[in-house]
């Protein structure tokens, strides 16, 4: 066949050559329960315009995030990003491919990732920001080992309203690098002692503000209890638009913040790709992994733009890297750094009161429903509801009627039974008076009030 020009005699020569029985062997660290036990129930050929046909049709099934009424959120957010963001993150200056390593032809390149993280720093309150990471679950992954190597301790603590898909990444890492992870039970209505968990055995304790349900948290105590224990404080933040308005974590005290920069430049893709934001103290910098880039001068005393600090495997030896991530999220970093730069800091902290004031109005609406109570007494953006009965049925009964309303709680923690009845909702500058109204109304019949 054109496309498998290997015989079986070469696979087989290959496997012996490497030392395994067969190819299930090279899939070893992949959970047997995650691997196929049967090809997928597809035709074997297609004509490449029977293949579009079908696609079409599947893709036909979804509903675009701008057609209807949104209200989804749980750390990706649609917010409107003007044209101007596209037309320029085409410009010819900025389409150096894959990694600047050649400075002297990356100059475009090379500043907008230094501006990148001009902005990151401001936006966090710390000191020295990366160029990147690949998204937010994977950056607070990366923080955690890094705060393993600073403190020489193995013990994680995780705050229970982290949002599940960082929790789980974070597990999976600590897994694989043989760390203790201690998670804390979810308490969507406030209320978690995290503090009192915290000792001289924990590396690091990571807290996301505002958190998975909503809700906004003074760092400042944690951190003064975890530094006082000889640990770090890491600071999560999946909707970054949120720092145009609340304190940064940064002047909480916090020594590492991890962001999802999506809302910033991003469409609400279908899985991403997204733009993971990284800052830390100028004290810690060694251990940052990623990439840095600096700002400098030529031999003939023009300003000019390089890598300052590249601490991974592919420029130095394995052992002394700080992280395997090979790359960075490029044209993503590049749209959040021209937007954010349109925006301008009044712009953002304009679009950080719009968001606010738009959750505030449709949280108010909605608590006004029988049987609908609104659980967060401080929110940004989204806050949490309990409806009654299922809130995957109630979730799925406003889709049917043109409503995306939110993220059922047990979507995302399906084996947490007590959480059934949550949903996680979200309001941006982008919903309109009439969208507030159409939820309010189709939910109102849905619940039959």
């Amino acid at each position: 066949m054109r496309y498998l020009p290997l015989t079986p005699e070469d696979r087989a020569e290959m496997l012996a050559r490497i030392g395994v029985p067969d190819i299930d062997a090279l899939f070893a660290d992949i959970p047997a329960d995650k691997r196929l036990r049967a090809p997928l129930d597809l035709p074997r050929r297609q004509s490449e315009l029977a293949v579009e046909r079908t696609l079409r049709r599947m893709a036909d099934k979804n509903v675009p995030a701008g057609s209807v009424p949104f209200f989804v959120g749980c750390g990706a957010y649609k917010h409107h990003v003007p044209a101007t963001v596209d037309h320029l993150i085409q410009r010819s200056e900025f389409l150096t491919a894959y990694t600047p390593y050649q400075p002297e032809i990356s100059q475009g390149t090379l500043q907008t990732l230094f501006e990148f993280q001009t902005q990151v720093a401001m936006l966090t309150g710390m000191e020295v920001a990366n160029a990147s990471m690949y998204d937010g679950s994977t950056a607070a992954a990366e923080a955690v080992l890094m705060a393993h190597r600073l403190t020489k301790r193995r013990k994680a603590l995780l705050s229970g309203n982290l949002h599940p898909h960082y929790r789980d990444t974070i597990a999976t890492v600590a897994r694989l690098a043989e760390d203790e992870i201690v998670a804390l039970a979810p308490a969507p209505a406030g209320g978690e002692d995290l503090i009192g968990r915290i000792d001289d055995s924990v590396s690091c304790v990571v807290v996301q503000t505002p958190d998975f349900y909503g809700r906004l948290h003074d760092l400042a105590p944690i951190a003064e209890k975890a530094h006082a224990a000889g640990a770090l404080l890491i600071a999560v933040v999946t909707e970054v638009v949120s720092l145009g308005l609340v304190r940064p974590p940064g002047d909480m005290g916090a020594d590492i913040v991890v962001a999802e920069g999506q809302s910033i430049g991003n469409p609400l893709s279908f899985g991403g790709p997204y733009v993971g934001l990284f800052a830390t103290r100028q004290k810690f910098v060694r251990q940052m992994p990623g990439r840095l880039a600096g700002e400098t001068i030529d031999a003939e005393g023009r300003r000019g733009y390089v890598l300052t600090l590249a601490t991974r495997e592919q420029h130095i030896r394995r052992e002394k890297a700080t992280s395997n991530i090979c790359t960075n999220s490029g044209l993503c970093a590049l749209a959040f750094t021209i937007h954010l730069t349109l925006l301008g800091e009044a712009g953002l902290k304009r679009l950080a009161r719009l968001n606010h004031a738009s959750a505030i109005a449709l949280a108010d609406a909605l608590g006004q429903i029988p049987g609908v109570t609104v659980l967060n007494d401080t929110f940004f953006n989204e806050f949490t509801i309990r409806v009654p009965g299922s809130a995957a049925s109630v979730i799925d009964a406003l889709a049917a009627k043109g409503v995306l309303g939110g993220v059922p709680v047990s979507r995302l923690e399906p084996a947490r039974k007590e959480l059934g009845d949550l949903i996680v909702v979200a309001a941006t500058e982008v919903n309109t008076d009439e969208d507030r109204a159409a939820y309010v109304a189709v939910l109102r019949e849905v619940l039959g009030c």
